[in-house]
């Protein structure tokens, strides 16, 4: 078999990875106003933008936003059916404001994705930047191994410097795979000490990689969690809690990805400065250093 039909073989082995953005909610600490869509790239490009042009390159199928009838329209606005070539995809989570204040949380937005993924998927929050290497480890991830992934992130360098922060904070064997994920909430560098935690214990930065399967088991689940939860406005079916009960019970099985790079995102209104300045200094330097590459 020549080189070519090899590369072809190879090809038609890939599985079709989805990239998923959860992008539902309405932000009450930014203002009411959808953070994805502020403008921080040096060239005017929406946060949600930059993060894509970042992840693209991996190899994904295609593009899903998670969206709610509050976003829907402004995305589709700005992306359409396609994004550089890559499909795009909407996939609604509905909540009834009749009844609820938001919708139902992050395990919830998973559960509606059964008629978009085809194989497995990455899925991340629209208002952070990870970096092209944070997608392109759970993508290769997911190419060869049916297991689901997170990476972890040193706590210290991904907190908030305008107030409070909540984590998902990751405890693992010491093969790297994890036992548990622990929502903690109101994390600042203070008050470490007083939550048992340590600046470098490894924290969730809600980016993972799951098998299509984990769709099925949140959607039985949140059945389930939504009929207990009647006539609450306010609880949240959450993500991490979902995956520490699907591992506690031999459902899920997950590696954690160690990563040095820090993540970047908006909480507060404040943040939107931070980020221009921070992406604008990444472009300065890469200029930099093409110069001096010369």
């Amino acid at each position: 078999m020549g080189d070519k039909s090899l590369r072809s073989v190879m090809v038609n082995k890939l599985k079709n990875i989805s990239l998923v953005y959860l992008a539902a909610g309405m932000s009450s600490r930014f203002g009411g106003k959808v953070k994805a869509l502020a403008q921080v790239g040096p060239n005017g490009e929406t946060l949600i933008e930059y993060s894509l042009n970042q992840a693209i390159s991996s190899g994904f199928s295609k593009i899903i936003f998670i969206v709610s009838s509050l976003t829907i329209e402004s995305l589709k606005g700005l992306f359409g059916d396609n994004y550089k070539g890559v499909p795009v995809e909407y996939a609604l989570q509905y909540f009834d404001p009749i009844e609820r204040d938001r919708p139902w949380g992050t395990a919830q937005a998973i559960s509606v994705l059964d008629d978009f993924v085809d194989d497995g998927f990455v899925v991340c929050t629209s208002d952070d930047i990870y970096g092209s290497r944070a997608f392109q480890i759970l993508f290769d991830h997911l190419q060869k191994s049916d297991s689901a992934a997170i990476l972890g992130y040193k706590l210290i360098d991904n907190l908030s410097n305008e107030g409070t922060s909540n984590r998902g904070v990751i405890d693992c064997y010491e093969n790297n795979k994890v036992k548990s994920i622990k929502e903690v909430l109101a994390i600042d560098p203070k008050n470490l000490a007083s939550k048992g935690l340590k600046p470098e214990t490894l924290v969730s930065m809600s980016i993972f990689a799951f098998p299509k399967e984990v769709v099925y088991k949140l959607g039985e689940r949140f059945e389930n969690f939504k009929n207990k939860n009647k006539g609450d406005r306010k609880i949240e079916f959450f993500l991490p809690s979902e995956i520490s009960y699907m591992i506690e019970k031999n459902e899920l099985k997950m590696i954690v990805y160690p990563v040095s790079e820090n993540t970047i995102g908006l909480t507060y209104p404040e943040d939107e400065e931070v980020v221009k300045r921070f992406l604008a200094s990444k472009v300065a330097k890469s200029d930099s250093d093409t110069l001096n590459a010369v």
